[in-house]
Protein backbone atom coordinates (compact mmCIF):
# COMPACT_ATOMS: atom_id res chain seq x y z
CA UNK A 1 0.00 0.00 0.00
CA UNK A 2 1.59 3.44 -0.37
CA UNK A 3 2.36 6.10 2.36
CA UNK A 4 0.49 9.04 1.20
CA UNK A 5 -2.18 10.17 -0.65
CA UNK A 6 -4.53 13.50 -0.82
CA UNK A 7 -7.67 12.06 0.24
CA UNK A 8 -8.37 8.39 1.79
CA UNK A 9 -11.95 7.17 1.07
CA UNK A 10 -13.57 4.33 3.71
CA UNK A 11 -15.99 2.19 1.68
CA UNK A 12 -16.08 1.02 -2.08
CA UNK A 13 -19.87 1.52 -2.48
CA UNK A 14 -21.48 3.98 -5.28
CA UNK A 15 -20.80 6.85 -3.29
CA UNK A 16 -17.44 6.19 -2.12
CA UNK A 17 -16.42 4.98 -5.60
CA UNK A 18 -18.38 8.00 -7.15
CA UNK A 19 -16.74 10.59 -4.70
CA UNK A 20 -12.73 8.91 -5.99
CA UNK A 21 -13.93 9.67 -9.36
CA UNK A 22 -14.72 13.32 -8.94
CA UNK A 23 -11.69 13.82 -7.07
CA UNK A 24 -8.91 12.73 -9.59
CA UNK A 25 -11.11 14.25 -12.06
CA UNK A 26 -10.24 17.04 -10.47
CA UNK A 27 -6.40 16.56 -9.86
CA UNK A 28 -6.73 14.91 -6.54
CA UNK A 29 -4.44 12.05 -5.41
CA UNK A 30 -6.92 9.40 -4.02
CA UNK A 31 -6.78 6.20 -2.38
CA UNK A 32 -9.74 4.13 -1.61
CA UNK A 33 -9.95 1.33 0.62
CA UNK A 34 -12.88 -1.62 0.85
CA UNK A 35 -13.00 -4.08 3.29
CA UNK A 36 -14.32 -6.49 0.95
CA UNK A 37 -15.42 -6.14 -2.99
CA UNK A 38 -16.64 -3.20 -4.93
CA UNK A 39 -20.33 -2.92 -4.62
CA UNK A 40 -20.74 -5.68 -1.77
CA UNK A 41 -22.61 -3.71 0.62
CA UNK A 42 -26.20 -1.63 -0.01
CA UNK A 43 -25.05 -0.45 -3.10
CA UNK A 44 -24.86 -4.03 -4.77
CA UNK A 45 -28.14 -5.00 -2.79
CA UNK A 46 -30.89 -2.44 -3.58
CA UNK A 47 -33.39 -1.91 -6.32
CA UNK A 48 -31.76 0.75 -8.27
CA UNK A 49 -34.79 2.80 -7.89
CA UNK A 50 -33.97 6.66 -8.57
CA UNK A 51 -36.66 9.27 -7.37
CA UNK A 52 -36.77 13.34 -6.70
CA UNK A 53 -39.70 12.73 -4.73
CA UNK A 54 -38.95 13.36 -1.28
CA UNK A 55 -40.73 15.89 1.36
CA UNK A 56 -37.51 17.95 2.48
CA UNK A 57 -36.02 20.26 -0.19
CA UNK A 58 -32.30 18.41 0.68
CA UNK A 59 -33.54 15.63 -0.86
CA UNK A 60 -35.15 16.71 -3.38
CA UNK A 61 -32.11 18.68 -4.77
CA UNK A 62 -29.79 15.95 -4.48
CA UNK A 63 -31.69 14.04 -6.01
CA UNK A 64 -32.69 16.52 -9.08
CA UNK A 65 -28.65 16.96 -9.43
CA UNK A 66 -28.12 13.46 -9.72
CA UNK A 67 -30.79 12.87 -12.28
CA UNK A 68 -29.05 15.75 -14.38
CA UNK A 69 -25.91 13.57 -14.05
CA UNK A 70 -27.52 10.36 -14.30
CA UNK A 71 -28.73 11.02 -17.91
CA UNK A 72 -25.11 11.60 -19.31
CA UNK A 73 -23.24 9.03 -17.04
CA UNK A 74 -23.01 6.38 -19.26
CA UNK A 75 -21.14 8.51 -22.06
CA UNK A 76 -19.10 9.79 -18.92
CA UNK A 77 -17.88 6.67 -17.44
CA UNK A 78 -18.05 4.93 -20.78
CA UNK A 79 -20.14 2.33 -19.67
CA UNK A 80 -23.76 0.56 -19.40
CA UNK A 81 -25.80 1.58 -16.90
CA UNK A 82 -28.98 0.34 -18.09
CA UNK A 83 -30.47 3.95 -16.55
CA UNK A 84 -34.08 4.44 -17.20
CA UNK A 85 -36.70 7.39 -17.02
CA UNK A 86 -39.63 5.26 -16.43
CA UNK A 87 -41.29 7.52 -13.64
CA UNK A 88 -42.19 6.78 -10.25
CA UNK A 89 -46.01 6.58 -8.91
CA UNK A 90 -46.30 7.05 -5.30
CA UNK A 91 -49.43 6.24 -4.06
CA UNK A 92 -51.99 7.45 -0.85
CA UNK A 93 -54.23 5.59 0.89
CA UNK A 94 -54.98 8.27 3.46
CA UNK A 95 -56.51 11.52 3.67
CA UNK A 96 -53.61 12.38 5.69
CA UNK A 97 -51.05 11.47 3.10
CA UNK A 98 -52.68 13.64 0.35
CA UNK A 99 -52.59 16.31 2.16
CA UNK A 100 -48.82 16.04 2.69
CA UNK A 101 -48.44 14.60 -1.12
CA UNK A 102 -50.07 17.99 -2.02
CA UNK A 103 -47.40 20.03 0.06
CA UNK A 104 -44.47 17.65 -1.08
CA UNK A 105 -45.61 18.74 -4.70
CA UNK A 106 -45.93 22.65 -4.30
CA UNK A 107 -42.48 22.34 -2.38
CA UNK A 108 -41.21 19.78 -5.28
CA UNK A 109 -42.53 22.24 -8.13
CA UNK A 110 -40.60 25.29 -6.28
CA UNK A 111 -37.47 23.38 -6.53
CA UNK A 112 -38.38 22.73 -10.89
CA UNK A 113 -39.23 19.46 -10.54
CA UNK A 114 -41.58 18.14 -13.37
CA UNK A 115 -44.02 16.49 -11.13
CA UNK A 116 -48.01 16.57 -10.90
CA UNK A 117 -50.24 15.39 -7.97
CA UNK A 118 -53.15 12.62 -9.43
CA UNK A 119 -56.82 12.34 -8.25
CA UNK A 120 -57.82 8.48 -7.47
CA UNK A 121 -59.34 8.28 -11.30
CA UNK A 122 -56.41 9.20 -12.80
CA UNK A 123 -53.51 6.57 -11.27
CA UNK A 124 -54.95 3.68 -13.27
CA UNK A 125 -54.35 6.49 -16.87
CA UNK A 126 -50.19 5.34 -15.39
CA UNK A 127 -50.78 2.18 -14.87
CA UNK A 128 -53.70 0.87 -16.16
CA UNK A 129 -53.34 -3.06 -14.42
CA UNK A 130 -53.04 -1.46 -10.92
CA UNK A 131 -55.91 -2.64 -8.62
CA UNK A 132 -56.88 1.16 -7.31
CA UNK A 133 -59.79 0.35 -5.47
CA UNK A 134 -58.75 -3.08 -4.34
CA UNK A 135 -55.75 -1.06 -2.25
CA UNK A 136 -57.17 1.54 -1.03
CA UNK A 137 -55.59 4.19 -3.06
CA UNK A 138 -57.11 7.34 -3.21
CA UNK A 139 -54.89 9.63 -4.76
CA UNK A 140 -51.21 9.55 -5.75
CA UNK A 141 -48.01 11.89 -7.14
CA UNK A 142 -46.29 10.92 -10.20
CA UNK A 143 -43.14 12.51 -11.70
CA UNK A 144 -42.14 10.81 -14.94
CA UNK A 145 -38.29 11.75 -14.84
CA UNK A 146 -37.76 9.66 -12.08
CA UNK A 147 -36.53 5.71 -12.99
CA UNK A 148 -33.97 3.33 -12.13
CA UNK A 149 -30.42 1.96 -13.05
CA UNK A 150 -28.49 -1.08 -12.14
CA UNK A 151 -26.89 -0.19 -9.28
CA UNK A 152 -23.83 -2.92 -9.61
CA UNK A 153 -22.80 -1.53 -13.16
CA UNK A 154 -22.98 1.96 -11.80
CA UNK A 155 -20.36 1.35 -8.88
CA UNK A 156 -18.08 -0.40 -10.92
CA UNK A 157 -18.48 2.40 -13.68
CA UNK A 158 -17.45 4.70 -11.10
CA UNK A 159 -14.73 2.51 -9.46
CA UNK A 160 -13.16 1.40 -13.11
CA UNK A 161 -13.26 5.60 -14.13
CA UNK A 162 -11.63 6.64 -11.04
CA UNK A 163 -8.91 4.24 -11.69
CA UNK A 164 -8.30 4.58 -15.14
CA UNK A 165 -7.66 8.60 -14.35
CA UNK A 166 -5.36 7.62 -11.47
CA UNK A 167 -7.15 6.46 -8.29
CA UNK A 168 -6.01 3.36 -6.37
CA UNK A 169 -8.66 1.27 -5.30
CA UNK A 170 -7.51 -1.78 -2.40
CA UNK A 171 -9.94 -3.88 -1.90
CA UNK A 172 -10.04 -6.67 1.00
CA UNK A 173 -8.55 -3.97 3.03
CA UNK A 174 -9.93 -3.45 6.50
CA UNK A 175 -9.35 -0.02 8.50
CA UNK A 176 -8.34 -1.09 12.17
CA UNK A 177 -7.83 2.29 13.55
CA UNK A 178 -5.92 5.82 13.37
CA UNK A 179 -3.79 8.21 14.88
CA UNK A 180 -4.85 11.53 16.16
CA UNK A 181 -2.76 13.98 16.53
CA UNK A 182 -4.14 17.92 17.64
CA UNK A 183 -7.77 16.77 16.95
CA UNK A 184 -6.84 15.59 13.46
CA UNK A 185 -5.96 11.93 11.46
CA UNK A 186 -1.92 11.94 10.86
CA UNK A 187 -2.60 8.38 10.23
CA UNK A 188 -4.74 5.52 9.28
CA UNK A 189 -3.72 1.75 10.12
CA UNK A 190 -5.22 -0.84 7.43
CA UNK A 191 -5.03 -4.90 7.32
CA UNK A 192 -2.34 -3.71 4.47
CA UNK A 193 -0.46 -1.24 6.01
CA UNK A 194 -0.25 2.46 7.38
CA UNK A 195 -1.42 5.56 5.26
CA UNK A 196 -1.47 9.25 5.49
CA UNK A 197 -3.69 11.26 4.02
CA UNK A 198 -5.21 15.17 4.19
CA UNK A 199 -8.29 14.02 4.25
CA UNK A 200 -10.24 10.96 5.54
CA UNK A 201 -13.65 10.13 4.08
CA UNK A 202 -15.97 7.67 6.16
CA UNK A 203 -18.32 6.37 3.42
CA UNK A 204 -18.98 3.29 4.86
CA UNK A 205 -22.78 3.18 4.60
CA UNK A 206 -24.09 1.02 7.65
CA UNK A 207 -21.18 0.38 8.88
CA UNK A 208 -19.92 4.37 9.07
CA UNK A 209 -20.93 4.12 12.70
CA UNK A 210 -18.71 1.39 13.46
CA UNK A 211 -15.55 3.41 11.73
CA UNK A 212 -16.38 7.11 13.61
CA UNK A 213 -16.58 5.04 16.84
CA UNK A 214 -12.68 4.32 16.41
CA UNK A 215 -12.36 8.23 16.37
CA UNK A 216 -14.38 8.78 19.33
CA UNK A 217 -17.32 10.06 17.00
CA UNK A 218 -21.02 8.88 17.53
CA UNK A 219 -22.89 8.94 14.57
CA UNK A 220 -26.58 8.17 15.49
CA UNK A 221 -27.40 5.70 12.40
CA UNK A 222 -28.27 2.65 13.08
CA UNK A 223 -28.15 -0.49 10.66
CA UNK A 224 -31.50 -2.04 9.60
CA UNK A 225 -32.33 -5.23 7.56
CA UNK A 226 -34.15 -4.30 4.17
CA UNK A 227 -35.02 -7.05 1.89
CA UNK A 228 -35.86 -7.42 -1.61
CA UNK A 229 -37.56 -10.07 -4.26
CA UNK A 230 -36.95 -10.78 -7.64
CA UNK A 231 -39.60 -12.63 -9.84
CA UNK A 232 -39.21 -14.73 -13.27
CA UNK A 233 -39.81 -12.39 -16.37
CA UNK A 234 -43.13 -11.53 -17.35
CA UNK A 235 -44.39 -9.69 -21.00
CA UNK A 236 -43.40 -5.67 -19.65
CA UNK A 237 -47.16 -4.17 -19.20
CA UNK A 238 -45.40 -0.73 -16.63
CA UNK A 239 -42.74 1.07 -16.68
CA UNK A 240 -42.90 3.36 -13.42
CA UNK A 241 -42.11 2.62 -9.95
CA UNK A 242 -44.79 2.09 -7.60
CA UNK A 243 -44.72 3.01 -3.96
CA UNK A 244 -46.81 2.74 -0.83
CA UNK A 245 -45.39 4.53 2.40
CA UNK A 246 -48.43 3.16 3.94
CA UNK A 247 -47.84 -0.24 3.48
CA UNK A 248 -44.15 0.32 3.33
CA UNK A 249 -43.59 -1.37 -0.15
CA UNK A 250 -42.91 -0.89 -3.71
CA UNK A 251 -41.79 -2.39 -6.72
CA UNK A 252 -41.24 -1.91 -10.50
CA UNK A 253 -40.98 -3.95 -13.87
CA UNK A 254 -37.10 -4.47 -15.29
CA UNK A 255 -36.65 -3.78 -19.16
CA UNK A 256 -36.66 -7.69 -19.28
CA UNK A 257 -39.93 -8.04 -17.83
CA UNK A 258 -38.93 -9.31 -14.02
CA UNK A 259 -40.31 -7.75 -11.09
CA UNK A 260 -38.25 -6.66 -8.37
CA UNK A 261 -39.28 -4.82 -5.58
CA UNK A 262 -39.46 -4.60 -1.34
CA UNK A 263 -41.16 -4.09 1.80
CA UNK A 264 -40.15 -2.90 5.04
CA UNK A 265 -40.56 -4.87 8.08
CA UNK A 266 -42.09 -2.46 10.94
CA UNK A 267 -41.20 -4.80 13.30
CA UNK A 268 -37.92 -5.05 12.46
CA UNK A 269 -34.77 -4.38 15.15
CA UNK A 270 -31.77 -2.48 14.35
CA UNK A 271 -28.70 -4.83 14.05
CA UNK A 272 -26.40 -6.52 10.89
CA UNK A 273 -28.54 -9.17 9.78
CA UNK A 274 -28.52 -10.51 5.79
CA UNK A 275 -30.83 -13.24 6.61
CA UNK A 276 -33.57 -13.98 4.05
CA UNK A 277 -37.14 -14.39 5.91
CA UNK A 278 -40.07 -15.97 5.48
CA UNK A 279 -42.14 -13.27 6.77
CA UNK A 280 -40.99 -11.28 4.32
CA UNK A 281 -41.52 -13.88 0.68
CA UNK A 282 -45.27 -14.29 2.47
CA UNK A 283 -45.62 -10.14 2.54
CA UNK A 284 -44.32 -9.38 -0.68
CA UNK A 285 -46.95 -12.51 -2.05
CA UNK A 286 -49.30 -10.85 -0.44
CA UNK A 287 -48.93 -7.47 -1.79
CA UNK A 288 -47.84 -7.87 -4.73
CA UNK A 289 -51.28 -10.28 -5.63
CA UNK A 290 -53.34 -7.57 -3.84
CA UNK A 291 -51.83 -4.39 -6.61
CA UNK A 292 -51.36 -6.35 -9.69
CA UNK A 293 -53.31 -9.74 -9.52
CA UNK A 294 -52.48 -10.46 -12.82
CA UNK A 295 -49.46 -11.54 -10.85
CA UNK A 296 -50.82 -13.75 -8.53
CA UNK A 297 -48.98 -16.91 -10.82
CA UNK A 298 -45.50 -15.56 -11.45
CA UNK A 299 -42.92 -17.42 -9.41
CA UNK A 300 -40.34 -15.94 -7.13
CA UNK A 301 -36.83 -16.77 -8.64
CA UNK A 302 -34.53 -15.42 -5.46
CA UNK A 303 -34.64 -12.88 -2.81
CA UNK A 304 -32.27 -11.08 -0.52
CA UNK A 305 -31.29 -8.61 2.11
CA UNK A 306 -28.99 -5.50 2.30
CA UNK A 307 -28.63 -2.69 4.93
CA UNK A 308 -30.21 0.69 5.09
CA UNK A 309 -28.15 3.17 7.03
CA UNK A 310 -30.49 5.32 9.02
CA UNK A 311 -30.23 8.29 10.31
CA UNK A 312 -32.97 10.28 13.03
CA UNK A 313 -34.30 11.87 10.07
CA UNK A 314 -33.82 9.96 7.32
CA UNK A 315 -31.41 12.73 5.68
CA UNK A 316 -28.04 11.87 5.37
CA UNK A 317 -24.71 13.22 6.91
CA UNK A 318 -22.41 15.11 4.91
CA UNK A 319 -18.99 16.96 5.86
CA UNK A 320 -16.56 17.40 8.95
CA UNK A 321 -16.91 16.93 12.18
CA UNK A 322 -16.11 19.10 14.97
CA UNK A 323 -14.09 17.15 17.00
CA UNK A 324 -11.57 15.70 14.18
CA UNK A 325 -11.29 18.21 11.83
CA UNK A 326 -10.38 16.32 8.37
CA UNK A 327 -12.51 13.51 9.14
CA UNK A 328 -15.11 14.21 6.52
CA UNK A 329 -18.44 12.32 6.70
CA UNK A 330 -20.80 10.60 3.49
CA UNK A 331 -23.05 8.34 4.97
CA UNK A 332 -26.76 7.88 6.34
CA UNK A 333 -28.38 7.86 3.67
CA UNK A 334 -31.35 5.78 5.07
CA UNK A 335 -32.14 3.67 2.05
CA UNK A 336 -31.47 6.03 -0.61
CA UNK A 337 -27.37 6.58 -1.30
CA UNK A 338 -27.40 5.15 -4.77
CA UNK A 339 -30.04 7.47 -5.80
CA UNK A 340 -28.00 10.47 -4.90
CA UNK A 341 -25.00 9.28 -5.21
CA UNK A 342 -23.62 11.37 -8.27
CA UNK A 343 -24.66 14.96 -6.61
CA UNK A 344 -23.34 13.88 -3.63
CA UNK A 345 -19.90 12.64 -4.52
CA UNK A 346 -19.76 15.87 -6.32
CA UNK A 347 -20.69 18.13 -3.52
CA UNK A 348 -18.49 16.56 -1.38
CA UNK A 349 -15.34 16.45 -3.73
CA UNK A 350 -16.31 20.17 -4.30
CA UNK A 351 -15.91 20.86 -0.40
CA UNK A 352 -12.69 18.86 -0.27
CA UNK A 353 -10.93 20.61 -3.28
CA UNK A 354 -12.08 24.05 -1.53
CA UNK A 355 -14.71 24.82 -4.49
CA UNK A 356 -17.80 26.27 -3.37
CA UNK A 357 -20.43 23.50 -3.28
CA UNK A 358 -23.25 23.46 -5.85
CA UNK A 359 -25.72 23.15 -2.90
CA UNK A 360 -25.83 23.93 0.37
CA UNK A 361 -24.87 21.02 2.67
CA UNK A 362 -24.12 22.94 6.35
CA UNK A 363 -28.05 21.53 7.41
CA UNK A 364 -26.70 18.08 6.46
CA UNK A 365 -24.13 18.08 9.42
CA UNK A 366 -23.59 15.77 12.17
CA UNK A 367 -24.24 19.04 14.22
CA UNK A 368 -27.77 19.29 13.11
CA UNK A 369 -28.96 16.96 15.57
CA UNK A 370 -27.77 19.34 18.43
CA UNK A 371 -31.34 20.99 17.66
CA UNK A 372 -34.41 20.19 16.18
CA UNK A 373 -34.33 18.13 12.74
CA UNK A 374 -36.76 18.33 10.09
CA UNK A 375 -37.55 14.66 9.16
CA UNK A 376 -38.01 13.19 6.04
CA UNK A 377 -41.24 11.35 5.71
CA UNK A 378 -41.58 10.15 2.40
CA UNK A 379 -39.41 7.05 2.63
CA UNK A 380 -39.86 2.99 2.85
CA UNK A 381 -38.51 1.89 6.11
Amino acid sequence: MKERTDVLIIGGGVNGCALAYYLVKRGANVTLVEREYIACGSSGRNAGGIRQQWSTRENVRLAMGSVKIFERLDEELGCETDYRQGGYLILAHTEEEVKQFKRNVSMQKSEGLEVEYLEQDEINDIVPELNVEGIGAIGATWCPSDGHADPIKVTIGYAEAAARKGAQIYKYTEVLGFRVEDNEIVEVKTSRGSIRADYIVNAAGAYSKEIAKLLGVQLPNKPYRHEILITEPVKPFFTPMIISFHDNFYFRQTPEGQIIGGWGNPREEPGYNYESSLTFAKNMARLLTKYMPKLRHVNVLRQWAGLYDVTPDARPILGPVETVRNFIQMNGFSGHGFMVAPMTATLIAQLIMGEKTSLPIKDLSLERFKGEVVKEVSVVG
